[in-house]
């Protein structure tokens, strides 16, 4: 598989500190490209959101460059796994203890996904999204962790009711400010087609018919053109008055 990516965060029109973070990791290797992408919204009291998401982003990006080449020789996504669910919730304890210390509630949302060979592997906590698209639809990958969609799925709130509740935004886990994280690990085959991840602030003032439209892979062109599509879809957000800070990567795959 060849991978083409594009990634884009942006502090918005209303707060004064960027709290999310975005990695990227892309290497050739003896399997063929490798390419790990996250993306975390960070939350918290004294501007402190950006510090979890940042603590998280590191500690990524360090298992990339220390733990995956070793990981390589023998690769199993399972064992991946459960290392990964494990350094999730070694950081949400450290987030905690330094929260409590510092005497501040902060924590953050983590998304990632990890992509070797024709297969690949990602992580959720939170209401950070994956989206995949093909040439005909748009399909959101990870379940939101949040109090309306938990409510959308018993049934005792609508959509339309959802777009306007105050509570929209109330995360039931992320990490750093939970007693106990469980992650979301899904597992799958890689098909030609795109990878969307991003931020509550990037979807909510457009729908999913607009992201497909915008960026379904027969308009991905090229790098070029995915920078411009993903810059279009942002200014867009904050034209509508998005209030949120607006993050998002692009992964687009074609089968070699």
């Amino acid at each position: 598989m060849r991978y083409t990516v594009v990634a884009e965060t942006d502090i918005g029109i209303r707060k004064n500190i960027n709290q999310d973070s975005v990695l990227v990791k892309h290497a050739e290797t003896e399997l063929g490209e490798i390419l790990l992408a996250v993306v975390c919204d960070g939350m918290g009291g004294m501007d402190k959101g950006e510090l979890a998401s940042a603590t998280v982003i590191r500690s990524f990006a360090t298992w990339f460059e220390q733990e995956l080449p070793k990981e390589l020789v023998h690769l199993d996504f399972t064992v991946i796994a459960q290392k990964w669910e494990l350094m999730i919730r070694e950081l949400n304890t450290k987030i905690g203890i330094y929260g409590q210390r510092q005497r501040v509630q902060l924590g953050t949302t983590v998304t990632a996904i990890l992509c070797v060979g024709d297969k690949y592997l990602t992580l959720h906590v939170g209401d950070t999204r994956l989206y995949f698209l093909d040439e005909t639809t748009i399909r959101q990958m990870t379940t939101d962790h949040t109090f309306i969609a938990r409510e959308i799925k018993r049934g005792t709130m609508t959509l339309e009711q959802a777009k306007v509740d105050k509570r929209r935004n109330m995360l039931l886990q992320c990490v750093g400010a939970s007693a106990q994280v469980e992650p979301e690990m899904l597992y799958g085959n890689i098909k030609s087609g795109v990878f969307l991840l991003c931020s509550d602030g990037f979807r909510h003032e457009i729908g999913e018919a607009e992201m497909f439209q915008t960026l379904h892979a027969s308009v991905l062109k090229d790098q070029k053109t995915m920078k411009t599509q993903l810059h279009h879809l942002i200014e867009l957000v904050k034209q509508r008055q998005e209030r949120d800070n607006i993050s998002a990567i692009l992964v687009k795959i074609d089968g070699r």
